[in-house]
């Protein structure tokens, strides 16, 4: 039985998984990974925040939040002279990560098992799950009417395009990976990262028995990705705000309507605490996360919730 499962999207889910890690022992948190973001670019398979939260957890993280520290880019500089678009850059040995996943991906193994193995190599052992094994695919349909596929919006056109409408493509047909249904129904808790609600954990929720378990779990307590009503990084709140979501925390707890029992703020919006007051419990504490100190800290207080 895990303690904690936590729905994670990229840098700020796994940032928050780094710090359930530090304080708990393998076995006692499992982490389910948005996929939505899963694509297949330069003839290989990336999954972005899967590969973002076993690099995090691994502390081998690149300085943005993805990718590996210290990575070369050879491959890509060679792709690039040879009149090839490397806007979306991987590194070499990322790429080799993306590389392993592709192949055995074709020889019918799982994306859970692919995920698992990758996460070993790198010396991780707290379970790190995609929310399918199937194919799920976010798309994007941009104010022009055109939809786009995530990675197209967020890295090659540089998330400027106004979002007024979400799709999860393959969710419907989906089943949720080995194991994800058993963590979310046994865990004291359920934590939903501070990841952006509309693009990195409604396409987790879509996956059909995901929502319906959590709805029943014992606890469920998200972590708002804003601070004074904005995002840090990436484009939560515009999103957010161009599919109706209201402003500020008040669209978080609508993003997430009725799965809550509680909604962790960043104390830059303690004044929430009052405001919000009601069916879900509000509270404000430091959400800016960095490092695993900062992360740490954080996952105990969360566990600590009256």
């Amino acid at each position: 039985m895990s303690r904690v499962t936590l729905l994670s999207g990229g840098v700020g889910g796994a940032r928050a998984a780094r710090g359930f890690a530090t304080i708990l022992a393998p076995g006692e948190l499992t982490i389910v990974v948005n996929v939505g973001d899963d694509e297949r670019i330069h003839g290989v398979h990336v999954s972005a925040d899967l590969d973002t939260v076993v690099y995090t957890l691994a502390d081998r993280e690149g300085p943005h939040g993805w990718g590996l520290a210290g990575d070369t880019f050879h491959t890509m500089d060679r792709l690039a002279g040879l009149g090839i678009d490397t806007t979306f850059r991987i590194g070499d040995a990322d790429l080799a990560t993306c590389l392993a996943r592709t192949v055995a991906l074709e020889s019918g193994e799982r994306l859970s098992t692919i995920t698992t193995r990758i996460a070993e190599s790198l010396g991780v052992h707290h379970a790190v799950v995609p929310a399918t094994d199937d194919e799920l695919r976010t798309r994007l349909r941009a104010a022009s009417g055109r939809w786009l596929h995530f990675q197209e919006y967020f890295v090659l056109r540089g998330q400027r395009d106004e979002v007024s409408e979400v799709r999860f493509d393959g969710a419907a047909e989906a089943t949720p990976a080995p194991g994800v249904i058993a963590a979310i129904a046994t865990a004291e808790l359920v934590v939903i990262a501070p990841s952006n609600p509309p693009l990195s954990v409604w396409p987790i929720l879509a996956v059909p028995g995901i929502r319906d378990a959590v709805l029943t779990a014992n606890r469920v307590v998200a972590v708002s990705p804003l601070f004074g009503g904005k995002a840090l990084k990436g484009p939560a709140d515009r999103v957010m705000a161009s599919l109706g979501l209201p402003p500020g925390n008040t669209g978080v707890l609508a993003a997430y309507e009725d799965l809550l029992t509680d909604l962790v703020v960043d104390r830059e919006d303690a004044d929430d605490v009052d405001r919000l007051s009601g069916a879900v419990a509000i509270h404000a504490c430091d959400t800016r996360i960095p490092g695993r100190e900062a992360a740490a800290q954080l996952a105990t207080t969360i566990m600590g919730l009256p």
